[in-house]
């Protein structure tokens, strides 16, 4: 329980000592526990990984919770209860964060404050500016549809207008366009097949799907206002801790030039950029095997994680 949320969380790995890593899903509302689990779990051979449903998303969702809770300030006192709850269980002075989208922005945010208790951060394709992803998610759809003469697009982009986007529900219009042309999923998995997958693997039950689709709705519509506001080369110049980056080549949701901008400027004692060629918004999930050992050697190369073969 924090403050009012029953907040869901577990951890996972082959050896209670080893170095604790939390993802930070995106969203915000997109639960991505099952797929973490589904296609990342070797992880769980190194590290001792939590996953965390954050407020309004997943199994943290509540549908008769007031949606004015959902603001980036109570993420990130949600984010420093759990971190404080995994190091005092796990007996760990630091916690690793890996972050995909508005959870590499979230991880951004809580490191700046809390250099103390992160000992690195990875953000896979990090939300760094709302305006600026949804200005160059538009045009890429744009340009794609005017090339390829798509006139139902061009329509709905007309019906749709150019951002800003005021309300959540047109950004999610112009995401499903842009995955239409490969700049969500590059390699696209086939989602039949992981769901049933998933559920017999015990990773979800079929009754949890809908309420997961409806808390990130709520959710994105509650927090859209404020995430339009969000602008990270402003607010975070700088984090004292090492960090890597994770880019898509084809990321044209957020915008993986808008990102390797930001990593070029952003100040940091170690940080790195690793590009995944055949990738687009959703690394961990479109090259899954590389991911993970990307995150093993980054961690590896600090000192976090011992050096031993991922099977």
């Amino acid at each position: 329980m924090v403050e009012d949320a029953h907040l869901f969380l577990m951890w996972r790995g082959a050896d209670r000592h080893a170095p604790l890593l939390l993802w930070l899903h995106g969203g915000p509302g997109g639960a991505e526990r099952p797929l973490f689990r589904y296609f990342n779990s070797d992880l769980e051979d190194h590290f001792v990984v939590a996953y965390w449903d954050q407020r309004g998303a997943g199994r943290s969702f509540d549908p008769q919770a007031d949606p004015q809770r959902l603001t980036i300030a109570r993420h990130l006192a949600d984010l420093d209860v759990i971190v404080d709850h995994l190091r005092q269980s796990l007996s760990q002075e630091k916690i690793a964060l890996i972050g995909h989208s508005w959870g590499a922005a979230l991880g951004l945010l809580y490191t700046q404050s809390h250099p103390d208790k992160v000992s690195a951060l990875m953000a896979v394709n990090p939300l760094v500016s709302t305006r600026k992803a949804q200005h160059a998610q538009y045009d890429f759809v744009l340009n794609k549809a005017l090339r390829c003469k798509d006139d139902n697009v061009l329509i709905r982009l007309r019906s749709i207008g150019p951002p800003p986007h005021k309300r959540a529900t047109q950004a999610l219009e112009v995401e499903k366009l842009a995955d239409r042309y490969g700049g969500v999923f590059h390699n696209k998995p086939d989602y039949t097949w992981v769901t049933v997958r998933a559920i017999l693997s015990g990773l979800v039950t079929p009754w949890e799907l809908p309420g997961f689709i409806r808390a990130n709705n709520l959710s994105l519509e509650a927090m859209n206002d404020e995430l339009l506001g969000l602008d990270l080369p402003h607010s975070v110049p700088r984090i004292n801790v090492p960090v890597f980056f994770f880019l898509g080549r084809h990321d044209r949701h957020l915008g993986a030039t808008v990102a390797a901008t930001y990593f070029r400027a952003l100040q940091a004692p170690i940080k790195q950029l690793i590009w995944f060629e055949e990738s687009a918004h959703n690394i961990p999930f479109e090259e899954p095997d590389l991911f993970n050992v990307n995150v093993l050697n980054a961690l590896q190369e600090i000192g976090i994680a011992e050096v031993k073969t991922c099977r």
